[in-house]
């Protein structure tokens, strides 16, 4: 990479983070605070250089063509933060698993949607203890993300073992299959789960009213808090109604719903209910 312009991405003017503000807002709901800058340079500086662009204005201006949709995209894949892991805050995986699954009927074609998959962790998470729980009773789980790059991450479902840490051994043993040669230190999701996960892009702030009270269980985790207030209201109303009536919304343990006009009853701290 060119270090000239990788020093000057690091530069970056308020004008310059102001028109990244109103990009990313638009078109992905995401707020980006001034506090960001390094951050905004640090993803797209490398970018800027394959593409021998000299400042951020520039890029900016490319990705907001009407027919750069690709390179406006591979921006959004860039600045999006995806960093998970495997039963990444296990009680909600518990709670699945002790006090929601059994309320649902098990006869029910259980319906699950991880609604920021990133790369695929958190639904095959939901997927083991589906699996374990509900066999081959029909289950199925929806994962979705506003970045291909990390969508095919998941299909690929071969992850470091350094992700899988927090994985129960008999989970690890009974749906992970340890890789050799050169994949060593990588473990590939069993078949058997990742029929049952299907990844596809969706845009939370854009959802197809078809998804209307489709799912009994959401997983929205660690996903608003990158939203400001009056956009976390419009993306939560909207998740909410891909809930059936009664269905469970699970949100990550540091974002809270407070004040926030939903048709929601908490159930505990993080999990809520679509009232009837």
């Amino acid at each position: 990479m060119n270090s000239s312009i990788e020093s000057m991405a690091l530069d970056v003017s308020d004008q310059e983070m102001l028109l990244f503000q109103q990009l990313f807002r638009e078109h992905i709901g995401l707020y980006l605070p001034f506090s960001k800058k390094a951050l905004l340079c640090s993803r797209l500086s490398r970018r800027l250089g394959e593409l021998s662009l000299c400042t951020l204005k520039e890029y900016h201006s490319l990705i907001s063509l009407p027919h750069e949709e690709a390179e406006r995209q591979r921006a959004i894949d860039l600045i999006t933060t995806n960093e998970t892991y495997f039963f990444r805050e296990q009680k909600h995986f518990d709670a699945l698993r002790d006090e929601i699954l059994p309320q649902i009927d098990r006869r029910h074609p259980l319906k699950v949607w991880s609604a920021a998959s990133s790369t695929g962790e958190e639904a095959y998470s939901i997927a083991m203890v589906l699996d374990d729980h509900r066999g081959q009773l029909p289950w199925s789980i929806l994962a979705s993300d506003i970045s291909q790059r990390v969508l095919s991450f998941g299909r690929r479902a071969l992850y470091p073992m350094v992700r899988g840490e927090l994985i129960a051994p008999a989970y690890l043993s009974r749906y992970c299959l340890r890789g050799t040669g050169e994949y060593e230190g990588h473990f590939l999701v069993d078949q058997k789960i990742r029929k049952r996960v299907s990844f596809e892009q969706r845009n939370l702030l854009s959802l197809p009213a078809d998804m209307d009270g489709q799912f009994d269980v959401v997983f929205l985790r660690n996903v608003i808090i990158y939203f400001d207030f009056p956009t976390k209201v419009d993306v939560l109303r909207s998740v909410v109604n891909k809930l059936r009536p009664g269905g469970w919304l699970i949100v990550g343990h540091s974002e809270s719903l407070h004040g926030m006009p939903l048709e929601l009853q908490m159930h505990a701290p993080s999990i809520y209910r679509r009232l009837p």
